[in-house]
């Protein structure tokens, strides 16, 4: 099939010009391992890739050791990197987020033409990528902001790749980014354009949020059974063994199941010797701020990155576990239950954290003018990333059955998978309650689940209090509305008989 675009009035490459030729040049900048896995990634595609880091000694180590013998060329200045490129050229960024990408993107302009490339893979907040694509349009480049998730493994055989920005950038990328992402389903790339401007990104950033819960829910399931249940780390692995073969499956799962069996010199599992205070690089955090700045209840993901904050108390925690008093209770029931009601409780806490993710994507597009094609999305997902499952296949055909639905929970797969997993779901958050083990992430699913399932909820005592001693004002429902209390109106009530009858502004989220 033949395809012929335009930029800037030159004809791009045939399609099948840039997938077959190996002189198509596409330049990477940023030897580190993701970069170095990427290059070797394209190579192996068939591209001759031009590969370039800042410090030239990398470049010199890579091309007499990894690159050795394969299509990729060095450059020791950026000049001689741009130079080697084939017109209309794709540099491609993979370093530190933030100051670093604007310093390489300066370096490069001198040496860039009409309709050139720069593509950010590196995990930038999406507004910095938004200012980016604005900037360079008016110098007639073309820029992208693309999440890359997949780690060392899925950047050297095949990672999830989340492009957005400039769409005129797509018709030449397309075919390269295509072939180096990791294939799903019946041989389709995880990869497709997402939308202009910082969608990418932002798209990589809901990806990143999910993620964090994911591992989350993973880590208070793990819990349970070696606390609660008092479990060995043996059985342990052959219940995330069990689950992987199910409902379950997921490159998370399957991860934890191999570092549990991690075992040290003394054949104690390394988990156990590892300091309980996790760390974390912001897009976790960022989703977290994004929801609070949407008014969408991220509460999930929020609560495990909160998670990650209070791990990061170890010394506090320490001193509070010798003073303050919890449950002396210890688990007596039958095991067995306890165990395949996590299954459920992990189950249903994934679906409600996809469910968010998205429900979180709908209101960006909204803001910002994307339009997300969450089909599409989820297929990404569903290979070469760190959250791919087997459940983002279902999410694939729900969205493809409905493009427009409202949530996942609507969809029939979705509906009844719940309606399945709640009571377990419920057993094991009253559970954990009486044996004082913390579960911010299950928990918060749970109270999401039933807050979002709720006709009614107290919000209307709320606004009575902030009327109270804020005048912030109330609306009255339709079928209680009468002369005093009117309907499709802010109304204010002088409360104490001291009050006034002026109001303030009234903020509906």
């Amino acid at each position: 099939m033949s395809q012929t675009a335009v930029w800037y009035g030159t004809p791009l490459p045939d399609i099948d010009d840039v997938l077959l030729g190996s002189v198509i040049y596409f330049g990477l900048i940023g030897l580190a391992v993701m970069g170095q896995n990427l290059i070797l990634n394209g190579a192996d595609k068939g591209f001759t890739v031009c590969a370039f880091n800042r410090t030239v000694s990398k470049v010199d180590n890579f091309m007499d050791n990894e690159a050795k013998g394969k299509s990729i060329v060095g450059a020791r200045s950026v000049e001689e990197f741009v130079s080697k490129l084939k017109k209309p050229r794709v540099a491609i960024l993979l370093v530190k987020a933030g100051p670093a990408v604007d310093s390489f993107i300066d370096m490069l302009l001198p040496h860039l033409e009409d309709g050139d490339i720069i593509i950010d893979g590196g995990n930038s907040h999406y507004p910095d990528t938004t200012r980016r694509c604005e900037e360079l349009a008016k110098k007639n480049i073309l820029f992208v902001g693309s999440g890359v998730s997949g780690g060392e493994e899925g950047a050297r055989h095949g990672p999830s790749l989340m492009p957005g920005g400039n769409p005129a950038a797509w018709p030449r990328i397309k075919p390269i980014f295509q072939s180096l992402a990791a294939k799903a389903g019946d041989n389709e790339p995880c990869c497709d354009w997402v939308g202009e401007q910082g969608a990418g990104h932002y798209v990589k950033m809901v990806h990143n949020g999910i993620e964090y819960g994911d591992m989350q829910l993973i880590c208070e399931t793990y819990d349970i059974l070696k606390r609660g249940l008092g479990l060995s780390i043996d059985e342990i692995v052959s219940i995330f063994e069990k689950w992987n073969k199910g409902k379950l499956d997921s490159f998370l799962i399957e991860i934890t199941r191999d570092v549990l069996s991690f075992k040290a010199n003394d054949g104690k599992s390394v988990v156990e010797k590892i300091v309980d205070a996790a760390g974390q690089k912001g897009t976790g955090k960022w989703t977290g701020q994004n929801a609070l700045e949407m008014g969408t209840p991220v509460t999930l993901i929020s609560e495990a990155v909160f998670a990650r904050s209070l791990s990061s108390l170890k010394s506090e925690r320490l001193r509070a576990s010798e003073k303050l008093p919890g449950p002396t209770n210890k688990f007596t029931g039958d095991k067995q239950q306890i165990i395949n009601d996590l299954e459920d409780a992990l189950y249903a806490s994934k679906i409600i954290s996809y469910a968010q993710g998205f429900m979180l994507m709908r209101e960006a597009a909204k803001e910002y003018g994307w339009k997300l094609n969450n089909a599409g999305i989820a297929l990404m997902w569903r290979g070469g990333c760190i959250i791919r499952s087997v459940f983002l296949k279902d999410i694939t055909e729900a969205f493809r059955e409905d493009p427009k639905l409202e949530s996942i929970l609507f969809h029939p797969f979705f509906t009844d998978a719940i309606h399945k997993s709640q009571d377990g779901w419920r057993r094991v958050v009253s559970q954990a309650a009486l044996l004082g083990i913390p579960t911010p992430a299950t928990s918060a699913g749970l109270a999401f689940y039933d807050g979002y399932r709720s006709s009614v909820l107290p919000a209307g005592l709320l606004q009575a209090q902030r009327d109270y001693f804020g005048a912030h004002t109330f609306r009255v429902l339709p079928e209680e509305a009468d002369e005093s209390l009117p309907a499709d109106k802010d109304v204010h009530l002088n409360w104490t008989g001291r009050g006034g009858n002026v109001s303030a502004s009234t903020y509906i989220a």
